[in-house]
């Protein structure tokens, strides 16, 4: 099977309203022909500064525009991160990721202090990615130049239903953004939220425009909103296993060499439920208490999953080096 970047909608929309049985059992042979199935990679997320941004994205309590039970903090001294990134790594996990509240990068202390970490946590042979908001191309290349394996900024949905869920920032905006990252030979990982509101269609093409650029982001995150009171969508209704499994099995099929992270939302999937998609196609998970400011299942309990399953955690280092990854900048097609 080659790898494509030119998925056309109606074809993306076929293989995802397949029967599910036959989608599942598709993407786990792609998955299989493509990656190791018993290996997934475990990443670990933390907070370096929590709430108070200026963005009005309808899913995050960290928004300054919304009355949400988050407390804000400033970010965190580089002794506790490095601590966190220790435990993080004796528990099994490969990649840190490190999140702070913030609409954009800014050239200042703060800044400083976060290539300080990434330079500390990458010397004890562990993949960092940071989601900050976003970037320069200038900020990325001082990123990299520091160690930095990956940079998360997820696109949410389609250009079409975006609007509806953030007004401080456009679609065009987080490519850029993506794009800068990419010039600076730093991964991507870049995905969605699938139950804010939005239609199947609006699913589909996010995952075109996904699987349009070249090279294929190299971790791609599929969300379930999790609704926090005071938030916009804190009423919205959980999405069920099987519209998970379908975007897991489809972004499988899309993206083959990609790790298609299960995230936010694992903490109300049953151990059966997160096995089907393993399955599927998923080979990425983030561990520990926390997904920034939202429950996630803790270290021992996925470490007993995988018991169960037969998988193992994925060293770190394992996928495209970011050299490799960096000789393309990133090109969609719409």
């Amino acid at each position: 099977m080659e790898i494509k970047t030119d998925w056309s909608l109606k074809e993306i929309r076929e293989i995802h309203d397949s029967p599910l049985l036959d989608l599942v059992f598709k993407a786990a042979q792609v998955h299989r022909n493509f990656n190791d199935p018993l290996k997934v990679q475990v990443s670990s997320l933390v907070s370096i500064k929590t709430g108070g941004c200026s963005e009005d994205c309808g899913y995050c309590p960290q928004s300054v525009h919304y009355n949400t039970e988050v407390k804000v903090h400033s970010i965190l001294p580089l002794e506790e991160v490095n601590e966190m990134a220790d435990r993080a790594k004796s528990g099994g996990a490969s990649r840190m990721c490190l999140g702070a509240a913030w609409r954009e990068v800014r050239d200042n202390k703060d800044f400083d202090k976060v290539l300080a970490m990434v330079k500390s946590i990458n010397e004890k042979g562990m993949e960092v990615c940071c989601t900050l908001g976003m970037l320069t191309e200038e900020q990325a290349k001082k990123l990299s130049e520091a160690g930095l394996y990956a940079y998360n900024h997820n696109l949410d949905s389609s250009k079409e239903f975006y609007s509806d869920i953030i007004t401080t920032r456009t679609y065009e905006d987080r490519l850029n953004t993506l794009k800068n990252a990419r010039k600076a030979g730093i991964t991507l990982c870049s995905g969605g939220i699938i139950g804010m509101g939005e239609s199947v269609d609006d699913r589909i093409k996010m995952l075109k425009t996904l699987s349009s650029m070249n090279p294929h982001p190299e971790s791609v995150p599929i969300n379930a909103l999790v609704p926090v009171k005071g938030t916009p969508l804190e009423k919205m209704k959980l999405v069920s296993i099987w519209e998970m499994v379908r975007m897991i099995a489809t972004t499988r099929i899309l993206m083959p060499k990609s790790a298609v992270r299960l995230s936010a939302g694992r903490i109300n999937m049953s151990k059966e439920g997160q096995a089907l998609c393993f399955l599927a196609g998923a080979n990425s998970i983030f561990a520990g208490d926390k997904l920034l400011t939202t429950p996630n299942p803790e270290f021992n309990e996925d470490m007993e999953l995988f018991e169960i399953l037969g998988l193992k955690p994925m060293e770190a280092f394992q996928k495209e080096s970011r050299e490799v990854a960096g000789k393309n900048e990133v090109s969609v097609e719409n």
